[in-house]
């Protein structure tokens, strides 16, 4: 059995147009009442003033007093009052002696019968106004004495029928359903015209569902873990989620802002300012990497921007640390085809007979080999930095570059605190040796040199090429997202941003200036907690000075050889 469909509550606006036609109709229905009432008390009112009026200019002729002084006040009366009425605009005058015998009436059959109605007052001197029914129906009438020389010699009746009373409410009635007509009509089709308005804001959802989409939108908003930003037309943060405060370092006070107010990098200002969309871009904050993506609201007008934010902090030192073990794969995979063509040549020694020499061969590389390792050891026994220098060593000799390794490099394993971690110092120094690399390459007797020692500042890394150099108007903006002298490609002008973030991110400094053979010198100077030990003071008490470094030799790294302890 199929049960009855329920009809869907209608919508907010249909409710609101219900409500104010409703209201509307009940307003001006309300108005037209009060106002029949109003008129018709009115029109009762000023029927008995002008009754009144007719009444005592009668009574106050003098030719109706001498009239009733005749022995027939009939005669000249009966006249004067038929004129009075068509004159006046009454329906009836009638004027009487003192006992109410009419002298006049319009029906000239009840002249000389008693009146209809009060006459009490009247008889008194008083003049007075009343409804009552006589001869010719409801009317609204008017009595008043008739006095001679102060004797009362009569009385006069002037009246209105209810009946004309009526008509005359009735066509101001007409007119008055007219403009009540009018005010209904136009009201309704103003009280349309808004509602479709909003009708087309709500999207025809009635109030239950606004609150439930609202209520939704809450939940989603606090539960999405990225940063959701949605900024006005004017560029103001009408609304941000608890991920957008978290990523992007602001609190509750931002909301109402303009985004150029919240102290963001200048160009994460920019791509949030920017009226065209944006789609995964990459911004750095103080301490963070993000991937910005921006989307126009626009509904026939721009209404505002929608805004989403990804971290991708650790992705990018993942992306890093990965690209650094590709490099080395590399250079191992080619060192591989060159190890065997040296095997090749060591199996055809031994078929020539000439063992002793194929042994020598194959000693003189092993020993090459290990000579590297032990020097890399020597210099860095930190597992993470040793493993990156062999592994830049590899890829430098396969990019025609000779890495160096200065004799005043030592850090001891176990040096570092945990406060430092790999991750980071991978970003640092290995973006600084890929950048100057970049720089050396294709240069003369190109050469990466690396010092890193501890001394009571904390670690030191340089690391020096033999490049072009750095353009001192340039010194602050090469550590600039985006700034690079390579050509423009995805990921560039991001390497030295992420070492100034890191270096940032533990209050180190990050410098350039020129090396002393030509080209750039970048120092890093990382805080250490704890002190060195003491076998280490010597030796950073003796890199302390710099005027004792650059006249220190320095040892040449040669890459890897398959056979070696790598």
């Amino acid at each position: 059995m199929r049960l009855p469909r329920v009809p869907r509550p209608r919508s907010l606006a249909g409710q609101l147009f219900a409500m104010q036609a409703v209201l509307i109709a009940v307003l001006v229905a309300g108005y037209a009442l009060f106002t029949y009432v109003s008129d018709r008390s009115q029109a009762e009112e000023a029927a008995g003033r002008q009754a009144m009026a007719v009444a005592r200019s009668v009574a106050d002729a003098p030719s109706v007093r001498d009239a009733i002084r005749t022995t027939d006040p009939t005669k000249p009366l009966q006249p004067y009052t038929l004129q009075v009425q068509r004159d006046t605009d009454v329906d009836f005058v009638t004027i009487m002696n003192p006992r109410g015998i009419r002298w006049t009436h319009p029906d000239e059959t009840l002249i000389g019968r008693h009146f209809l109605g009060h006459i009490g007052p009247a008889l008194r001197g008083k003049s007075f106004t009343e409804t009552y029914t006589g001869t010719l129906g409801p009317s609204v009438r008017a009595v008043t004495p008739v006095l001679d020389n102060g004797h009362l010699v009569g009385l006069v009746s002037a009246g209105i029928k209810v009946e004309a009373i009526t008509k005359r409410v009735q066509d101001q009635v007409t007119a008055l359903i007219g403009v009540a007509g009018g005010a209904l009509v136009l009201g309704g089709i103003g009280t349309y015209v808004i509602n479709a308005r909003l009708r087309r804001s709500t999207h025809g959802l009635n109030a239950a569902e606004l609150s439930r989409m609202h209520d939704y939108h809450q939940a989603a908003l606090h539960a999405v873990r990225e940063g959701l930003l949605m900024l006005d037309a004017q560029y103001r943060v009408a609304l941000m989620n608890d991920g957008g405060r978290e990523l992007l370092g602001v609190g509750d006070a931002a909301v109402g802002r303009s985004v150029a107010e919240l102290g963001l990098p200048a160009p994460l200002t920019g791509a949030l300012l920017s009226a065209e969309p944006r789609v995964d871009e990459v911004h750095l904050t103080a301490s963070r990497v993000l991937v910005v993506n921006t989307s126009p609201v626009t509904g026939g007008e721009r209404r505002g921007t929608v805004v989403t934010l990804r971290d991708v902090t650790e992705l990018q030192a993942l992306t890093g640390e990965l690209d650094s073990e590709r490099g080395f794969t590399q250079a191992l995979r080619s060192q591989a085809h060159e190890a065997a063509n040296r095997l090749h040549t060591v199996v055809s020694l031994i078929e020539l007979g000439r063992a002793e020499e194929a042994v020598d061969f194959a000693t003189a590389e092993l020993e090459l080999a290990q000579t590297l390792t032990d020097e890399v050891i020597s210099a860095v026994s930190e597992p993470v930095l040793a493993a990156l220098l062999l592994g830049k060593a590899a890829q430098a000799n396969e990019r025609g570059v000779e890495l160096v390794i200065s004799e005043q490099s030592g850090i001891d394993d176990g040096l570092l605190p945990p406060g430092l971690p790999a991750r980071d110092l991978v970003t640092v120094l290995g973006n600084l040796i890929d950048n100057a690399m970049d720089a050396a390459q294709g240069t003369v007797r190109a050469r990466v040199t690396v010092t890193a020692f501890t001394d009571g500042s904390g670690l030191v890394l340089r690391v020096a090429d033999t490049g072009a150099g750095v353009d001192p108007a340039h010194a602050e903006a090469v550590f600039r997202r985006g700034w690079s002298t390579k050509p423009a490609g995805p990921g560039r002008g991001l390497g030295l941003a992420l070492v100034r973030q890191a270096v940032n991110r533990h209050d180190g400094t990050l410098t350039v200036a020129e090396a002393a053979g030509g080209g750039a010198e970048f120092e890093v100077r990382l805080p250490l907690p704890t002190t060195a030990p003491a076998g280490d003071e010597a030796a950073g008490s003796e890199a302390d000075a710099p005027e004792d470094l650059a006249p220190q030799p320095v040892q040449p790294v040669q890459p890897a050889l398959p056979g070696g302890d790598l």
